[in-house]
């Protein structure tokens, strides 16, 4: 979205794109799709771009239990990761300019007796999760700036 563009429409893109402010988030997965947005949305160069647009998302977990020892006890388990989102002019009265939700699944293993390497494991599912539902995000508001029709990417 940022990349070297050939005309005046990928800078307009550009320049939308970081007139995104990300509302503020609660809970830690939050936090981090709100910091991965906000660094998606204003890369260096774009940081001082003022705020035309707010963005607010709604983040949501389930969670499913895929496997199971003889024990009883999970060994693997999936995570899906609901991401709400409408973006609204800063009008006053605000009004809502675009929406969409994005969802993102992975899965880790429950390795028997090794409780860090479970850590680490889910550690890494939640970050790659809000990656993708991050840049699902951007690639969509990308595609809404760019005048595109929604369900297709821009030339």
């Amino acid at each position: 979205m940022y990349g070297q563009g050939s005309g005046p429409e990928d800078a307009k893109v550009a320049e939308s794109l970081a007139a995104v402010k990300v509302g503020l988030m609660l809970e830690r997965h939050g936090q981090l799709l709100r910091r991965r947005l906000e660094q998606g949305l204003a890369p260096k160069g774009w940081a001082d771009v003022p705020p035309k647009y707010d963005l607010r998302v709604g983040l949501a977990y389930g969670v499913e239990l895929q496997g199971f020892r003889r024990d009883g006890f999970p060994s693997r388990v999936r995570f899906t990761a609901t991401a709400n989102w409408l973006l609204f002019d800063r009008a006053v009265p605000p009004k809502e300019i675009a929406r969409g939700t994005e969802r993102a699944s992975d899965a880790y293993d429950i390795p028997e007796n090794q409780f860090f390497a479970a850590d680490v494991a889910r550690d890494t599912m939640e970050r790659q999760l809000i990656e993708k539902l991050a840049q699902q995000i951007l690639e969509r508001l990308g595609i809404h700036f760019s005048g595109a029709p929604q369900g297709t990417a821009p030339a």
